[in-house]
């Protein structure tokens, strides 16, 4: 367990003090934020900091941080270092600097930051790609909160023929409208410390029994620094966009945009957007280790599904009522992901068209536009053979394309607002390594253009180095036009 807990070293004092720099680089002050000077009962709406936390908690923490470190892990131990490097350089300070830019900007959602930072033809592109995003949001956490529900909970067939797999998914379809049209203070305001308490428990819970029942963990000293892949997959770039959640997720900046509306205090920004991405890491590591422990004891295979290994680990380490509690756990995140994806998008949409959100005609146009894609969505996924997995393949790219554009915004941001040498290299370099990421995925893979692995490194280096000169000269021309307007 040695390269675990260090991983767990890293993350915990790691997160403390890089979170420290960020904050020291935003420097959070007393003014005004949006949520109060904006304050108009349906989006601005100030909430106590608790509340914000676990409601941005649950926004990032869908199925991403328990299934793609599951899936991870097959890599090896490197996950246990990988994921806390990743989630304290890259995903906590994605979430955190989107969110204060947000804040500082009247609460702008990202296709609005975007629009300012990277300009009109970036702007257009990102909103194609983060509609896309959060459709496929709302269609995958309502099919793996149902599955996972029908099969793990009430313990009957999931597949299409049943008819109560449909009924669940219109429970959770209807919850989503309705979470998408009311006051945020009203649903989700109100439940989310509830499903926060869950998931948290339920993450403590299968930490403390890893320790408790002794579940064995390779050493990286003993694999290599990347292992073997029971497939032969490459680490770059398919681990990055397996354990999306769990490292950087662009679909985070969407939700630290969002709270930004509802946050009373500037200073609550690096407990609400950084450490709340610790905690997702946390929650990453808790479930690899319990997976690579579930393996080595014979309990799983890397045959198992997912949803079967969490089935598998939650009875093991907890027992049959704190295993239920534990699945309970996990099928609220997605559900909690999804509603507000969903939100999202109607805020992206209203201010794309201009159409005002004060109204509840106007939200109810916008939501059943949103709603009738998912639908679709959900449909195919549901009666194609392949449909699921093709849909999660697209999810998992977009996912990380969304990240790329954040983290040009950010640098950019940095370049033209804090103004101090060399600081925009904190976005930067993570941006590049991502570019590089979702380069080469694309370009190799099957759902892309299916070119050999040396051809789709070369590219996407080249591609790295565009996008670092793109957002390079992005932030020097916005420097001189901003020297020029004053």
């Amino acid at each position: 367990m040695i390269t675990f807990i260090i991983g767990m070293v890293i993350l915990i004092l790691g997160g403390a003090a890089y979170g420290r720099i960020c904050e020291r680089v935003i420097k959070p002050d007393d003014r005004e934020t949006p949520a109060v000077r904006l304050e108009d009962g349906v989006d601005f709406v100030p909430m106590k900091k608790w509340k914000n936390c676990l409601i941005q908690l649950l926004n990032i923490a869908g199925t991403g941080p328990i299934f793609g470190p599951i899936q991870g892990i097959l890599f090896g131990p490197i996950a246990f270092l990988t994921i806390p490097v990743g989630c304290v350089l890259g995903g906590a300070f994605h979430d955190y600097m989107s969110g204060m830019a947000s804040i500082r900007n009247d609460g702008a959602q990202m296709p609005s930051l975007i629009n300012k930072y990277l300009g009109k033809y970036v702007y257009f592109i990102y909103n194609v790609f983060i509609c896309l995003l959060l459709v496929l949001v709302g269609a995958v956490f309502i099919y793996t909160p149902g599955d996972l529900f029908v099969s793990q909970i009430l313990k009957t067939d999931s597949s299409i023929s049943n008819p109560v797999i449909w009924i669940v998914y219109g429970v959770i379809f209807v919850y989503y409208v309705i979470a998408t049209l009311f006051p945020v203070d009203k649903i989700i305001g109100r439940i989310y410390p509830i499903f926060g308490g869950i998931l948290l428990l339920s993450a403590l819970g299968v930490s403390i029994g890893i320790f408790i029942k002794g579940y064995p963990l390779d050493e990286i000293w003993e694999t290599g620094v990347c292992g073997i892949h029971p497939q032969g997959l490459h680490f770059v770039p398919i681990f990055f966009v397996t354990v999306a959640c769990g490292i950087v997720s662009g679909f985070h900046s969407t939700q630290s945009t969002l709270i930004s509306r509802t946050m009373k205090y500037e200073k609550e920004g690096r407990m609400t957007f950084y450490n709340m991405m610790i905690v997702e890491g946390f929650i990453a590591m808790v479930w690899a280790a319990a997976a690579m422990g579930a393996m080595k004891l014979g309990l799983a295979d890397v045959s198992t599904s997912t949803t079967g290994m969490v089935g598998i680990v939650a009875g093991d380490l907890l027992g049959s009522v704190g295993g239920a509690v534990a699945i309970i756990g996990i099928i609220v995140l997605p559900i909690t992901s999804g509603d507000t994806a969903l939100r999202s998008m109607r805020l992206i949409i209203a201010d794309a068209l201009h159409i005002d959100q004060g109204k509840r005609k106007n939200r109810l146009f916008v939501a059943l536009a949103i709603f009738v894609m998912v639908a679709i969505l959900l449909l195919f996924s549901k009666m194609n053979a392949d449909g699921f997995q093709i849909l999660w393949r697209y999810f998992a790219w977009a996912n990380q394309v969304i990240a790329v554009f954040a983290f040009a915004m950010i640098a950019v941001y940095m370049m033209r607002e804090i103004k101090k040498a060399g600081l925009y290299m904190m976005a930067l370099l993570p941006g590049m390594f991502y570019m590089f990421v979702v380069g080469s995925f694309i370009l190799n893979s099957s759902i892309g253009f299916g070119l050999s692995w040396t051809a789709s490194y070369l590219l996407a280096g080249v591609l790295s180095a565009v996008y670092a000169v793109g957002i390079l000269y992005t932030g020097k021309i916005s420097k001189r036009f901003e020297q020029w307007s004053e």
